[in-house]
């Protein structure tokens, strides 16, 4: 079989992660909208991953960040976005570049997508941050719930600090109320759209 110069494979990938980038983007100037909300589960050692010393403790490998009820500052830019949450009522700022994502899911629509990332980290330290103030808003307690995926990769969860979405989420149980299944590994056959899938074997 000829090799793959062009390697569609990389171009799939790129446009994916073009098409998370985009959503994201909306969100952060309008809010997520009806029942959408979504699992980002990424790589804490991919290069440019920028989080505090202690959450790196925590999660040396991947972590799961789900985006749904309480989330702040979020700002989207071309090669990565950042995002004010809380874990375990403390307040921590994340920056992940695009590169480091390994799943994007959305649960509402069952819509996932799996990407692969480059295995190299950097040096040690070198991506630290300290954990951010508490943020000046006006926001309730943080749900916090920590979920075990098929993938073992640790879930923080916040809650959005739209008062709508606040009187909304107070008249049904939380998404981490849900079951096991409900996480990204979960998503119906077909609807996850794999990067190995346009990958040619040699």
């Amino acid at each position: 079989m000829a090799n793959d110069l062009i390697r569609y494979d990389l171009l799939v990938q790129d446009a994916l992660r073009g098409a998370v980038r985009r959503v994201m983007s909306e969100v952060a100037k309008e809010g997520l909208p009806g029942e959408h909300h979504f699992y980002i589960t990424f790589r804490t050692g991919a290069p440019g991953v920028r989080l505090s010393a202690a959450m790196r403790q925590q999660y040396p490998d991947v972590m799961t960040i789900i985006l749904q009820h309480q989330f702040w500052d979020l700002s989207v830019a071309e090669q990565n976005f950042e995002v004010g949450l809380s874990f375990r009522n403390v307040p921590e700022r994340l920056l992940v570049p695009f590169d480091a994502l390994t799943e994007f899911y959305d649960p509402s629509v069952q819509f996932g997508l799996k990407f692969e990332v480059d295995e190299a980290g950097p040096e040690d330290g070198a991506n630290d941050l300290e954990p951010m103030p508490t943020p000046s808003l006006s926001l309730a307690p943080a749900s916090i719930a920590t979920l075990a995926t098929q993938t073992d990769a640790p879930v923080a969860h916040a809650r959005v600090k739209k008062e709508t979405d606040k009187a909304a989420s107070d008249d049904k149980p939380a998404a981490t109320d849900a079951p096991a299944t409900d996480a990204p590994a979960a998503a119906e056959p077909g609807k996850v759209v794999s990067i190995d899938a346009f990958r040619k074997k040699h």
